[in-house]
């Protein structure tokens, strides 16, 4: 514990110390039966710490804003996975990495490792903003009409710990794609951008499309445009009242009806849109300006010239060049697209490609939405030099971000809610691929994404070809079988479409499904018609018919009651999600938790964070409204309703008497997005809510607040 303690002080960060010391502490609270499980799991899941499909052990999802990391981090990582973990990387579709098999004592301990190189965890996982996601080519992409890397590092600086998101109804994520190509998939998300300019007076002018309320899952919605061209300063301010809005008045009771996307459907468009105006006022700013200059410029000279080697197998390497590599738009660089296999990297070989491609390329690297990663600044004579050694690797596959580049979650290898093996399903389906179809390796309007269960975690709904775990029952038994999903992808500048169900099949016998809508299309389809385009000549039933005789259950062998890598007989194990965090139901927990929110508050004052503490403040009001509801055995499934029901329950009967000067409490609480975040409103509101909790807990006084 010494040895802990003296790595956390050497961090200099005072921030990161009390996030650390605060879940070391509250792992032994846990431990000893002092903290209730269902807070325990919310609060470790915003500090990345997701539970396993294995007992005992733990996922750590360590976030990196719009997947950029540095050779340094790489091996940082991969040093932490062999000490701590599995001795693997998973890069995710959400530019995360993931290391396995994680014990949880020893959460704090990795964290506190990982931060010395600039890496978190914080808020990776649970009810917050998640990774804000972006193209991964942003700043060499030649159709982009400016760099949004700044945006996207300025959008997860401002909502990590920030109070106005730290425990919502369910995640919600952000995206940035660099061009109208929409690479980053904005209208699968709760608010993405896409980059536009216009000219005012000679000036170029910066600002976004804006998509809103998009969301996969097992009801996958297309997001909404709300702005065509919103000026870049009000990127942040547009997004911080959007996500107050969702704070309030959002689901919190049935996490299936929880995301943005069903607080649209339930309110509509235009009447979200009008309270998200209103909360413009309360703010931490009305204009955000982000600092462009953040990144340096990558030039010549800061990348090393290879060592001249001679190209071992020219066959694949032209098809490398051809499929992996492109030209950047500053001149004399190349990108090189890496493709991983099912995202997964083992330590061993992430220091290797750290050891040997360091100085040679920009020490930039992202990690890209179909698992794989993106080296920058390629000098055309280093191409040879970075192809030996990815060679050498068994990174040098061509085919990246094809149909052969196949998406895919961990599925039953480790996740909770995973109905069947996605992993080894990609693998199969890639060898028919490259054995079968190799020309395909440059089709890259074609894409396959697998997710073990209908949550869409490999991406499957907005794919071409899609596949989803699942299973039927033939004779009593079990069998394991995959959804296939048709149709979806891509329509560039936030415009999309979700993947139709067509039809269930036995899992072993999603090979031959590839191949009879392979073979179909290239048979039947016409000249430059997209697979999107001759799905919709054809039409669902035309596929239907098409696959029929693949999922006849009459034909069944012994060998498809297994599921892909597995030896025994399928059986359904799904354990409780953890993805959407927890609902917390403990009238002590939730009075506890309004105390330390009583303490954030008085810190963010202090520090003169006016619209903080604010925010900290707010937090106590709903808490304990909430608690003393509850001890009335009264729920509801909203802030909003929460504020509701305490007036009818506690104010109107007297058993709580406001402050002079307030009818009720939604006219004392709703004051939040009435007024400015100003120095004098912070302290009268913050003065009021210290009151309020402390008659909270004479009417409500249990033996033993934790």
């Amino acid at each position: 514990m010494q040895s802990f303690r003296t790595e956390l002080e050497d961090l200099h960060n005072p921030v990161v110390e009390k996030e650390i010391i605060d879940l070391d502490k509250k792992i032994r609270l846990f431990q000893e039966g002092k903290i209730d499980e269902t807070k325990f799991k919310s609060l470790r899941l915003a500090r990345g710490v997701y539970g396993q499909r294995q007992p005992g052990v733990q996922m750590v999802r360590i976030k990196l804003p719009f997947g950029k990391i540095n050779f340094k981090q790489i091996v940082r990582i991969a040093d932490l996975s062999d000490e701590y973990a599995s001795k693997k990387l998973h890069f995710t579709t959400r530019q995360d990495v993931q290391i396995h098999y994680v014990s949880l004592d020893k959460t704090p301990e990795l964290w506190v490792k990982l931060a010395e190189d600039d890496i978190t965890l914080r808020e990776a996982c649970g009810n917050t903003v998640r990774n804000v996601t972006a193209s991964p080519n942003a700043g060499i992409d030649k159709d982009e009409p400016f760099d949004i890397s700044p945006y996207a590092q300025a959008m997860f600086e401002f909502f990590v710990r920030n109070p106005i998101c730290q425990d919502m109804g369910r995640k919600f994520k952000i995206a940035f794609s660099s061009s109208e190509k929409d690479t980053a998939f904005t209208f699968i998300h709760d608010l993405g951008f896409i980059p536009k300019v216009k000219f005012e007076n000679g000036q170029e002018i910066r600002g976004f499309k804006v998509m809103l309320g998009g969301g996969l899952g097992a009801q996958p919605l297309m997001a909404h445009v709300i702005e065509e061209f919103l000026p870049e300063d009000q990127m942040i301010p547009l997004t911080e009242s959007v996500i107050r809005v969702f704070d309030r008045y959002g689901e919190r009771n049935n996490r299936n009806k929880a995301r943005f996307k069903y607080l649209l459907q339930k309110l509509g468009l235009e009447d979200v849109l009008k309270l998200v105006a209103e909360e413009r006022i309360a703010n931490k700013s009305t204009s955000f300006h982000v600092n462009t200059k953040v990144f340096s410029e990558v030039q010549l000279s800061d990348v090393k010239i290879a060592p001249s080697v001679e190209i071992s197998d020219k066959d694949l390497y032209e098809k490398w060049i051809k499929s992996n590599v492109y030209q950047q738009k500053q001149e004399d660089f190349y990108c090189v697209y890496v493709k991983v296999l099912t995202g997964d990297m083992p330590s061993e070989q992430a220091r290797a490609f750290a050891n040997a491609l360091e100085g040679y390329v920009a020490d930039d690297i992202r990690i890209t939405q179909n698992q794989g990663l993106l080296l920058k600044y390629v000098r055309k004579e280093n191409l040879p030099y970075v192809f030996e050694k990815l060679s050498e690797l068994g990174l040098a596959t061509p085919g990246f971000d094809s149909i052969t580049d196949i998406t895919t979650c961990p599925g039953t290898d480790t996740c909770n809610l995973g109905i069947s093996n996605s992993t080894e399903m990609a693998k199969v389906l890639e060898d028919v691929l490259y054995k079968e179809y190799p020309e395909l390796i440059y089709n890259h309007e074609l894409k396959i994404k697998i997710s073990g269960c209908m949550n869409s975690c490999g991406q499957h709904g907005l794919a071409e070809i899609g596949f989803h775990g699942s299973s039927i029952k033939v004779a009593g038994k079990i069998v394991p079988a995959v959804q296939v999903m048709l149709g979806g992808g891509s329509l560039g500048d936030g415009l999309g479409r979700a993947s139709e169900r067509v039809i269930k099949v036995p899992t072993k016998r999603a090979p031959q499904v590839l191949r009879a809508l392979l073979n179909d299309f290239g048979a039947n389809a016409q000249e430059e018609e997209t697979f999107k385009a001759y799905y919709d000549r054809n039409g669902k039933d035309y596929f239907y018919q098409l696959l029929k005789p693949i999922a006849d259950q009459s034909t069944l062998t012994e060998d498809e009651f297994i599921d892909w890598g597995q030896y025994e007989d399928f059986k359904t194990e799904i354990g409780v999600g953890e993805c959407a965090g927890v609902v917390v139901d403990l009238v002590a927990t939730l009075l506890y938790e309004s105390e330390e929110k009583l303490v954030w508050a008085h810190e963010s004052f202090d520090a003169k964070s006016w619209a903080d503490s604010i925010y900290h403040s707010y937090n106590i009001y709903i808490g304990t409204a909430k608690a003393l509801l509850l001890s009335k055995s009264i729920t509801s499934n909203t802030q909003a309703g929460i504020i509701k029901e305490f007036d009818a329950n506690f104010v109107a009967s007297g058993e709580i008497v406001l402050p002079e000067g307030y009818a009720n409490f939604a006219d004392l609480v709703l004051q939040i997005n009435k007024n400015q975040p100003t120095e004098e409103f912070a302290k009268s509101y913050l003065d009021i809510a210290t009151l309020f909790y402390s008659e909270a807990k004479k009417i409500y006084a249990p033996q033993s607040i934790l």
